[in-house]
């Protein structure tokens, strides 16, 4: 199998584990601050991806130079995240999820700037389409409301993360000097942790931690495990391979993973209308998609 086709499997994967970090922090985002969970979070996605890089003896100290590299990457990242569960305790976790399938069309717009990837007509076309399903969803199908603009708070906020997201992920392919994507994630992880340590002291001294109840701690060990360490590994690999864009383009099944998500947990699934919004984000990643077996990703 190609790298490319690899990288591809790898978004796959990490669109349904990302979903699921959405309908687990609609249920905790209340429970405990941003800073705090998100500083537990990538100190323990660091020592979990640190342990399995040394094993591996990938860890070398040539991997590590220039370390403001990692310092950009870490508070890109953990922006995003602390902005995503601030944006969680108001947001409905669908419309979020929808949020986050505008990240392509700003990724395309900062590959161009930072790496002058070109988005093909075709990609263009693409976006365009899952940028509306997502404003179909984000408006609850009412177009008086999109019409008004009636966005949630919430909404916006985590849309201020997005944009650290899809500023990240052609950072990354920017900065990477041939280090191993699993070496590069750790860095990236020690940085944000340090970011979020300093940032957010207050909180994270603040917090009550062994009075925390289990829905909490499954939360943070889910993110932390799973939407943190092995997602990380998967973009890292991915972004080294394909186009910002199209990396990002699997965000569009993050929707659909979470309405799965939400059933599995017990909740109603959405409206009909609302499925439309997401029948038109699955029908982008197609396009987006289609020739991605061709050898020269970067191009596709």
């Amino acid at each position: 199998m190609s790298p490319a086709l690899r990288a591809h499997g790898a978004m796959l994967l990490f669109s349904m584990l990302v979903a699921g970090s959405f309908s687990l922090g609609v249920l905790i985002a209340n429970d405990i601050t941003p800073m705090a969970l998100n500083a537990a979070r990538f100190l323990i996605a660091a020592a979990v991806i640190g342990a399995v890089a040394a094993a591996g003896r990938q860890l070398r100290r040539s991997y590590f130079s220039a370390f403001w590299r990692y310092i950009v990457m870490g508070a890109l990242f953990a922006s995003y995240f602390v902005l995503m569960f601030y944006g969680l305790q108001t947001a409905e976790a669908v419309s979020a999820a929808a949020v986050f399938t505008l990240t392509p069309v700003l990724s395309a717009g900062f590959g161009w700037m930072l790496l002058r990837q070109v988005t093909t007509p075709r990609m263009a076309l693409a976006l365009s389409i899952g940028g509306a399903g997502a404003l179909w969803v984000i408006f609850r199908a009412d177009l008086a409301a999109l019409r008004a603009f009636d966005i949630g708070r919430g909404e916006m906020i985590y849309f201020v993360g997005c944009v650290a997201h899809a500023i990240y992920t052609p950072v990354v392919r920017k900065l990477n000097r041939g280090e191993p994507a699993i070496a590069f994630t750790f860095g990236t992880l020690v940085a944000g942790a340090l970011v979020l340590c300093v940032v957010g002291w207050r909180d994270v001294v603040a917090t009550d931690w062994l009075s925390l109840s289990l829905l909490v701690w499954v939360g943070l060990l889910y993110v932390a495990l799973f939407a943190s360490a092995a997602t990380f590994v998967l973009l890292q690999f991915a972004t080294l391979h394909l186009p910002s864009a199209k990396v990002m383009a699997y965000t569009y099944l993050t929707p659909s993973w979470v309405i799965v998500w939400q059933i599995a947990l017990g909740n109603p699934a959405p409206g009909g209308l609302i499925l439309i919004g997401i029948g038109l984000t699955v029908a982008a990643l197609y396009l987006l998609l289609e020739g991605a077996h061709q050898r020269h990703p970067v191009r596709s």
